[in-house]
């Protein structure tokens, strides 16, 4: 399997799967229109704005010690520039602490530094947890961050299987850090990826012919998706065991934008839809049912482009957007509540990026 590529971003606000946001059952989402719902836009902005704000205030209050975004800074070298430095964690609050014993450079399947690759790393979307390949011995641990409790996996799972190197791997945390994917990129598409439970050590095995989508809020789901044989796409959610529980070839819609969540569930989805570089739409889509929602305009300031949508446990969604100036330099990140029927937001948290970064990753 081999995740899309996408770019390492970073950033968080506190405690993201807690918010409670608006917008009815994810079923109900998945049917009714902005126009048939019962709340109208404004009472949903209210409500939107008040529980928001109560989760935010609750999470900020214990998050002092979840991670905001996790980097590498970059320095001139001659005529160039190169990642130097550890992986450094920034604290929500505004603490930066060094990642010392995490692997900044790939490991070759020899097991020599390549100085021309990173190696992978993960931020679970809570922000508690980060895991990464470790220098003493090139194994992939996952760090609880407030508590410094480090989790080692089990067996085999720790290290690339043989022939690959750590670029080959491509790592993501479930929400709450307990279960992570493990995604091989081997040439042929053959090795299956895993699903790895900290608590248990149990291993889960997904094809390698699938692109890994995302995780459920609650970590129990996945989805992913791939290209049939006859040029169409699929998108499929799995239980943790490997079983698929929900399939679909689904329409161009839903195929072809992006970014796109699943929910607890199982079957409900969210996606955003790029109308224009100032406009976006959100729609629903239910992956048991093959039933594609009416669409609602997503009210964002223009300057934030849509980078990774996840629901809530709720039946809300959360919005990470990306901040640009006039020369469409990258500047900073926002996270936004998102209400489903109505396309409201409200923002959560908002911050600039350090100038001098090589790499950098968010929860999630």
């Amino acid at each position: 399997m081999k995740k899309p590529a996408l770019l390492t971003l970073a950033a968080a606000a506190a405690s993201v799967a807690s918010v409670a946001l608006v917008g009815g059952t994810q079923a109900q989402a998945l049917t009714v229109s902005a126009s048939a719902t019962s709340v109208t836009a404004s009472a949903a902005r209210n409500t939107l704005a008040s529980s928001t704000a109560s989760a935010a205030r609750t999470a900020t209050a214990s998050a002092d010690k979840r991670i905001r975004y996790v980097w590498v800074k970059q320095c001139g070298k001659g005529d160039a520039t190169v990642p130097c430095g550890p992986w450094t964690v920034t604290l929500t609050n505004g603490k930066d602490v060094r990642l010392t014993d995490a692997l900044v450079f790939s490991l070759t399947a020899k097991g020599k530094v390549d100085k021309g690759a990173m190696a992978p790393l993960t931020v679970s979307g809570d922000g508690n947890r980060i895991a990464y390949f470790r220098k003493p011995d090139g194994k992939l641990v996952v760090r609880d961050v407030a508590k410094g409790r480090v989790h080692m996996l089990p067996g085999s799972s720790a290290k690339p299987p043989k022939g690959l190197t750590m670029t080959d791997v491509a790592l993501t945390l479930s929400p709450n850090g307990e279960i992570i994917m493990i995604d091989y990129g081997d040439s042929k598409g053959k090795l299956p990826s895993l699903l790895v439970d900290l608590r248990s050590k149990k291993i889960g095995k997904l094809k390698g012919n699938l692109t890994f989508e995302g995780f459920s809020p609650d970590g129990k789901h996945v989805l992913t998706r791939r290209v049939t044989s006859e040029n169409t796409t699929e998108f499929a959610a799995y239980d943790l065991n490997g079983n698929r529980t929900n399939s679909q070839v689904v329409p161009q819609v839903v195929a072809n934008n992006s970014p796109i969540a699943l929910a607890d569930d199982g079957t409900s989805m969210a996606l955003i839809i790029n109308v224009s570089d100032t406009k976006k739409r959100l729609r629903t889509y239910d992956l048991a049912s093959d039933t594609v929602g009416d669409y609602v305009n997503v009210t964002a300031p223009k300057d934030e482009y849509p980078y990774s949508l996840r629901w809530t446990p709720e039946g809300g969604l959360t919005l990470w957007a990306l901040r640009y100036d006039r020369e469409m330099n990258l500047r900073g990140v926002t996270l936004r509540g998102l209400d489903p029927a109505t396309g409201a937001t409200i923002k959560i948290d908002s911050f600039k990026l350090r100038s001098d970064l090589w790499n950098w990753y968010l929860p999630g």
